[in-house]
Formats: C-alpha cells, sequence, structure tokens
C-alpha cells in the first residue's frame, strides 16, 4: 500500500474498512439485499469499451479447458436475480477490467451496484446523492444537468444534438484541446465524444457533485430510452472534481433488446477489430421468461470514491494491493 508519509498504512486500511460499513449500513437501512455473484462466466460482456479477462477451467467430464471470463459488472447475474424476485438487492466486491492502470484506473477494482424496484431515473440519482453526501460528511452543492445543457454551459454549443462536427471540432479549437489526428471530418459522434472528455468532463463537480443525464439513444446501453424524446435515453452519470464516479439507468426489461443491442455491441466490436464474445444467454433466458421488473441501476467505483473523501491523488494510495503487488 502506497500513503503519504504522514498516513499509517494501519490508518488507511482502517479508512477503507469504515467506508464499507458505511456503505453496507446505507442500503441495510433501506432494507436492501446484499447478494453475491459469480465472478467467472461463461459469457462475457460485448461492450466495445469494456475487455473481459479470461481463464481456461479444468472441469470434471470436459475433454478440453473451458474458457470463463472473470466479470467487468456484478449487472448480468444481479439481473437474474432480480427476473426471480430478488427484489432491492446491492453488491460490493471486486470486478476485473483489462487495459486500465492510472492513478483513476486498476485491473481489479472494488465496486458498488445497485438495483431499486419502482425508482425512476430520477429517484435513484437522488439516492446516489444521498450516498455520496453520507460518505463525504457534507452537504456538497449538487448540480444536475442534462446532456444537452452540460454542452450549452461548459462547451457553448446550444444544442448538441443539432450540432454538426465542424462545430465540435470549432469548440475543440476554442478551447485549445491538442489537435486530434485519424478521426474523420464529418465523425460527429466521435468529435461530440472528445468535446465531453476534453471540455466538459473535467470541470464537472468541482464544487460539489453534478449529475449528467439524458445521454444521446446511441450511448443508452441498457438504459431505456425517453418516452418523450427518442433522442434520449434515461442514462446518467456522477461526476466529483472531474472524475465519474457512477453510471446509472433506468433499465431494459424485454429480451428481444437486450438481444438486439448486443447484437450492435458485437458488431461494433467486429468494426473496431476487437474478437467476439459470447453472449450471456442465460441473462436473455431469465428476461424472455419473466422481464425484468421495472427498476433503475447503478454503478460507483468504492476505490475512487475512497480517494476522493480521502484527498488522495492515485486510487492505489487507499488499496492495500494494486496489480503491480500481486
Amino acid at each position: 500500500m502506497t500513503v503519504s508519509s504522514d498516513v499509517s498504512v494501519a490508518e488507511t486500511l482502517k479508512k477503507r474498512s469504515q467506508l464499507l460499513k458505511t456503505l453496507r449500513a446505507f442500503f441495510y437501512a433501506r432494507s436492501v439485499t446484499e447478494v453475491e455473484t459469480p465472478i467467472l462466466s461463461s459469457a462475457a460482456v460485448p461492450d466495445v469499451h469494456l475487455h473481459s479477462l479470461s481463464t481456461q477451467v479444468r472441469i470434471p467430464g470436459e475433454a478440453e479447458k473451458q474458457s470463463f471470463y472473470l466479470h467487468t459488472s456484478p449487472e448480468y447475474p444481479m439481473k437474474r436475480l432480480l427476473c426471480n424476485g430478488s427484489g432491492d438487492i446491492f453488491y460490493l466486491g471486486k470486478v476485473f477490467r483489462d487495459g486500465d492502470l492510472s492513478p483513476r484506473h486498476q485491473v481489479e477494482f472494488t465496486m458498488l451496484e445497485w438495483y431499486r424496484l419502482g425508482f425512476s431515473m430520477f429517484d435513484l440519482i437522488d439516492e446516489v446523492i444521498g450516498l455520496l453526501q453520507t460518505v463525504l460528511s457534507k452537504q456538497c452543492k449538487v448540480e444536475r444537468l442534462s446532456y444537452r445543457e452540460a454542452f450549452q454551459t461548459y462547451a457553448d454549443i446550444e444544442d448538441i444534438f443539432t450540432a454538426s462536427a465542424a462545430e465540435c471540432r470549432a469548440c475543440l479549437a476554442r478551447f485549445k484541446v491538442p489537435e486530434v489526428l485519424g478521426v474523420e471530418e464529418d465523425d460527429k459522434a466521435l468529435w461530440e465524444q472528445l468535446v465531453l472528455t476534453e471540455v466538459i468532463e473535467s470541470r464537472l463537480g468541482r464544487d460539489g457533485i453534478t449529475v449528467l443525464y439524458h445521454y444521446p439513444a446511441r450511448e443508452a446501453a441498457l438504459a431505456q430510452i425517453c418516452a418523450e424524446n427518442s433522442k434520449q435515453a434515461e442514462r446518467f452519470e456522477v461526476f466529483v472534481n472531474g472524475m465519474e464516479l457512477a453510471n446509472g439507468y433506468h433499465e431494459l426489461a424485454d429480451s428481444e433488446t437486450y438481444q438486439h443491442r448486443f447484437e450492435a455491441s458485437l458488431q461494433q466490436r467486429a468494426e473496431c477489430g476487437l474478437p467476439a464474445v459470447p453472449l450471456d444467454k442465460r441473462l436473455l433466458q431469465a428476461l424472455a421468461q419473466t422481464p425484468l421488473p421495472d427498476c433503475s441501476g447503478v454503478a460507483l467505483g468504492v476505490d475512487r470514491l475512497f480517494a476522493l473523501q480521502q484527498g488522495l491523488g492515485d486510487i492505489r494510495q487507499g488499496m492495500a494491493f494494486g496489480l503491480r503487488d500481486a
């Protein structure tokens, strides 16, 4: 464990233990059930931005070793539990994502994920804010912005949903973002993403907590599309000090839409030259038999939260062991 000179390893371990206790107490007080899910799965997440670690398992009776994947999130088995009538649930434990190692990333890290039945996206946003204020021990200023409003406020783009790729490029130049090479001039989605990451995100949550909601429908992942506006998804992200802490949805319910989105992700992986991965057929079967109950869910990075709580510049400073110590 790497700690500052004036903080002992034991003190940091105790503070982290207290954080885990606080998180669990928050949900126990609300009658949300803690669950465990498999770390190994025969399926993987098809999302082009997530890279699963895989391993080979020797199973008695099988001639060849079988491929399994370390989960990037407990989402799929948690949704199977929801379909089976689990009620409100949360998970607090390890997940794995290949290729991430930086002051904000570790390959192995701790995630808090929870699902609330009957909650709208905005209900869950309120609960996330309540949790963060409990952990950070102060009534932080809260800024709630729609995706469109964030571009208006921080990038001076009036309506990002109708803006052109040229307007996005002009914005990057206006904010003196270094020239980006290798992007097609008319690739609006990618230029828009660059404005979000290079201009907007670093300015979010500087004075407290910023919630960004109603992302574009193309970035819905497994969120519902807004009934009142088909261009927007019921998805949100939470930022503190320019760092993303949580990503949540008003969850999709039916199996056919899951299948279509999974297949679209596989196609996107192929276009990016990434290997195909096996889809979670058990999840699709569970959804086909019993659609997911109306609920909203969110995943939150615990190591990032601890770093913010303790004023650490690198999440590794708050972890007993990082990848290079294993």
